[in-house]
């Protein structure tokens, strides 16, 4: 390939994006500085100097744009090279394991209850803690927590919390390991979520504005040796970058970029980014333009991965794990926490499990061989929709209902089950009317019946009809359905019996369901062209370790959007018995997830043979709407509490949920103070937050509608809130 220098003249055509310029017969151009100039309202690049690889602008153009990279492969695992990090005696960086941190959630004021807290944390097995600081009485005790900390043994790194107090942040730099600072509030105003106007100077004004307050922390952390997290947050973007760039993963990596060039001017190379989001979706796509950006400028920092506001139990696990999971399997990530609704010695173990994940995907190189990738979409979610099954002239029943628009759920149902139809009819989340079934909202759409009933079990068999009667699909094995036949029953066939032809043993017109693991050759794909698929379930064996799931199913969409075949596809996970639930949950998350965030597939089908049949159904469930698909229940956005809460938050997110756990497509989020408050929520309905000791502020989306409201009334005035918006419904009666 050739390589080519850039006038300094040459600029980008795109505002508001990270696109860096075009040229025509170049291979690569160089690059060493991006230069963001503005004329009125719009925002344009200028580049010199360094290499980016370039691509056609579209198949067959001989206008070359540059290739956005945002990973080292996307056919296996290979962990992004970055620079070492010294976060106090822990080196952090691709050089060495993925560190594990958490924060504490006791008042910092209170030495002793933070000092055990920390040394809990410790022996959990954390790396890192994070300890907020929120102001000078705040910072004068953290140097007796560190004091009391070395005096105990303990030389676990610690982290200070900034928010808008630039000079606490001095004052603690003196004594602890890492500064965090967030970009949107930490020389910018609160947001006020106005739309503001900038000319040219106006703008660069703001920008000295930050240099000239972020420059003696950076200068300060030089002289000790310290080192910095600039960690952008979704919810907590600064008007003016709001203002320039949108609510925007953009707008998050800019933020982030504008306090890492003071960083570099002043020679500070000793720090790490985040982009953490409450939507992983968001999150995904902001670290992936954080790093495509780095790639571009030939930056190395390390990144620190978290999903905020994750919520608890096994929701904050499955968020964190489709967020975290999915940048992992692509080799980025230095260091991640699973902010959880808990006590921070709990996040521990699941940050184990992600890390572990990870970091066994890179050293295998976790993969399928190398193919070419044209059509996912990295930076903005574009979902590939199959085509859902419509129904066929002379079908005796109706297909339309085993898959759902917006993303399916299928589950593995055994013939114990059928033993009991109204149980497992409750099961499935079927609703009963005199003991009949019928689908709602929250319904499974189809279930996999390894073994069918003999032909003479009539109850069983009555059973299903009932099921496909309901339009829940009913999947079988070619085997099963040649021999004890099922009527209007779908057949799973594998490509090998697609090849032999023994499914033309079947009646004409019955569905075909067509299981494939996606590392096939290209020549046995081919059949997929002859057949008519109801749907295709993508899995490989648990087991197979070298075999990346998520790579080969990236293989396996490219090769159908290369043939314009849009089979709905149904990523099928199987777990062997024994296996842990939150592996489960976590490996479902980001191996599916992974999938999902961009776009890729229609549902989930998890099998485990020794697991509770209405957790693995829960799970899949929260897997799609944790992807921003299907939505079935509340959707909480609760932050994990820190020194500066003002309740209970486990307590009161347990109390709020018990009340409005049945509200589908309503978001409510639940903040322990004003700094994880309106922007922290980003995209819930309705925001419950600590506003002072005892006083609950409510709002509506990022408006604060009631103030001061006391505490033990707070639970009751929100859900007046819900009903006076028109969102609310009373929960249905147990039968």
């Amino acid at each position: 390939m050739a390589t080519g220098a850039v006038p300094a003249s040459f600029t980008g055509l795109k505002t508001g994006d990270t696109s860096l310029g075009f040229a025509k017969n170049m291979d690569f151009v160089r690059i060493s500085d991006v230069r963001r100039i503005k004329s009125g309202r719009r925002k344009i690049s200028m580049i010199k100097n360094s290499t980016v690889e370039l691509q056609p602008a579209s198949e067959g153009s001989p206008l070359l744009v540059p290739r956005r990279k945002y990973c080292e492969s996307v056919n296996k695992t290979v962990r992004r090279k970055t620079s070492t990090v010294m976060v106090g005696n822990v080196p952090l960086g691709s050089d060495h394991p993925i560190r594990i941190q958490t924060m504490t959630t006791t008042d910092t004021k209170d030495v002793a209850a933070t000092v055990e807290q920390v040394m809990k944390i410790a022996d959990q097995g954390a790396d890192i803690v994070r300890i907020t600081v929120q102001g000078k009485r705040e910072a004068d005790a953290c140097f007796d927590i560190k004091n009391t900390l070395v005096q105990k043994n303990y030389n676990i790194p610690l982290v200070a919390d900034i928010h808008f107090a630039p000079s606490v942040a001095l004052r603690i730099a003196e004594c602890f390991d890492k500064i965090r600072v967030n970009p949107g509030n930490f020389a910018d105003r609160r947001a006020q979520f106005e739309q503001l106007e900038y000319t040219e100077d106006d703008y660069q004004k703001e920008l000295e504005h930050i240099e000239q307050v972020f420059t003696p922390l950076v200068e300060k952390c030089k002289k000790y040796g310290r080192a910095m997290r600039i960690g952008t947050n979704h919810g907590s973007l600064s008007d003016r970058i709001m203002s320039y760039y949108g609510d925007s993963p953009q707008g998050m990596v800019e933020s982030a970029f504008e306090f890492a060039r003071i960083c570099r001017k002043l020679d500070f190379h000793n720090f790490v980014f985040s982009m953490k989001a409450s939507n992983p979706v968001i999150m995904v796509q902001a670290y992936r333009r954080l790093v495509a950006e780095m790639n571009a400028l030939g930056w190395d920092y390390p990144l620190h991965l978290g999903v905020t506001e994750a919520g608890e139990g096994e929701d904050g696990r499955m968020k964190s794990a489709i967020g975290i999971g999915t940048l992992l399997q692509d080799g980025l990530g230095d260091t991640i926490r699973v902010s959880l609704t808990e006590a921070p010695e709990k996040e521990i173990d699941p940050c184990k499990r992600l890390a572990n994940l990870g970091m066994k995907a890179a050293e295998i190189q976790q993969g399928v061989e190398p193919f070419e990738e044209k059509h996912r979409r990295y930076f903005e979610f574009q979902r590939r929709t199959g085509q859902l099954p419509v129904q066929k002239e002379g079908e005796e029943v109706d297909y339309r209902g085993a898959l759902h628009r917006d993303g399916s759920v299928l589950m593995s149902v055994s013939l114990d089950q059928l033993k009991v139809p109204e149980l497992l009819y409750k099961s499935l989340a079927a609703k009963l009317i005199v003991g009949m079934p019928f689908k709602d909202l929250a319904t499974v759409d189809s279930i996999l019946l390894r073994e069918l009933p003999p032909v003479d079990d009539v109850d069983a068999r009555l059973a299903l009809k009932r099921l496909i009667d309901i339009s829940m699909g009913v999947i079988t094995p070619l085997s099963e359905q040649l021999t004890k036949p099922l009527p209007n029953a779908m057949v799973l066939v594998n490509l090998k019996e697609l090849a032999t032809g023994a499914y033309k043993l079947l009646p004409g017109g019955t569905r075909l369901v067509i299981s494939v693991r996606g590392d096939e050759s290209y020549d046995e794909l081919e059949i997929l062209k002859e057949v008519d698929a109801t749907m295709i379930l993508h899995g490989l064996p648990y087991g197979e370790d070298r075999v990346g799931r998520v790579q080969a199913a990236r293989r396996l969409f490219e090769y159908l959007q290369e043939n314009a075949l849009d089979f709905p596809v149904i990523h099928h996970i199987q777990f062997p018995s024994g296996v842990h639930r939150d592996d489960l949950v976590i490996h479902a998350g980001a191996n599916a997830g992974a999938l999902l965030v961009d776009g890729l597939g229609d549902g989930i089908l998890v099998e485990a043979a020794d697991q509770d049949f209405d957790f693995l159904r829960n799970t899949s469930f929260n897997l799609l709407q944790g992807c921003r698909m299907r939505n079935t229940k509340t959707e909480y956005v609760s932050c994990p509490s820190c020194g500066r809460t003002l309740f209970d938050l486990q307590e009161i997110s347990a109390e709020i949920r018990e009340k409005t756990s049945h509200l589908p497509g309503v978001s409510i989020a639940i903040m322990g103070c004003i700094v994880n408050g309106p922007g922290e929520m980003a995209d819930a309905d309705f925001g419950y937050v600590g506003g002072a000791p005892g006083k609950i502020d409510l709002y509506v989306g990022k408006d604060v509608v009631r103030r001061a409201i006391q505490m033990e009334h707070a639970t009751d005035a929100l859900i007046d809130l819900i009903k006076e918006h028109g969102r609310w419904v009373d929960p249905a009666k147990e039968e």
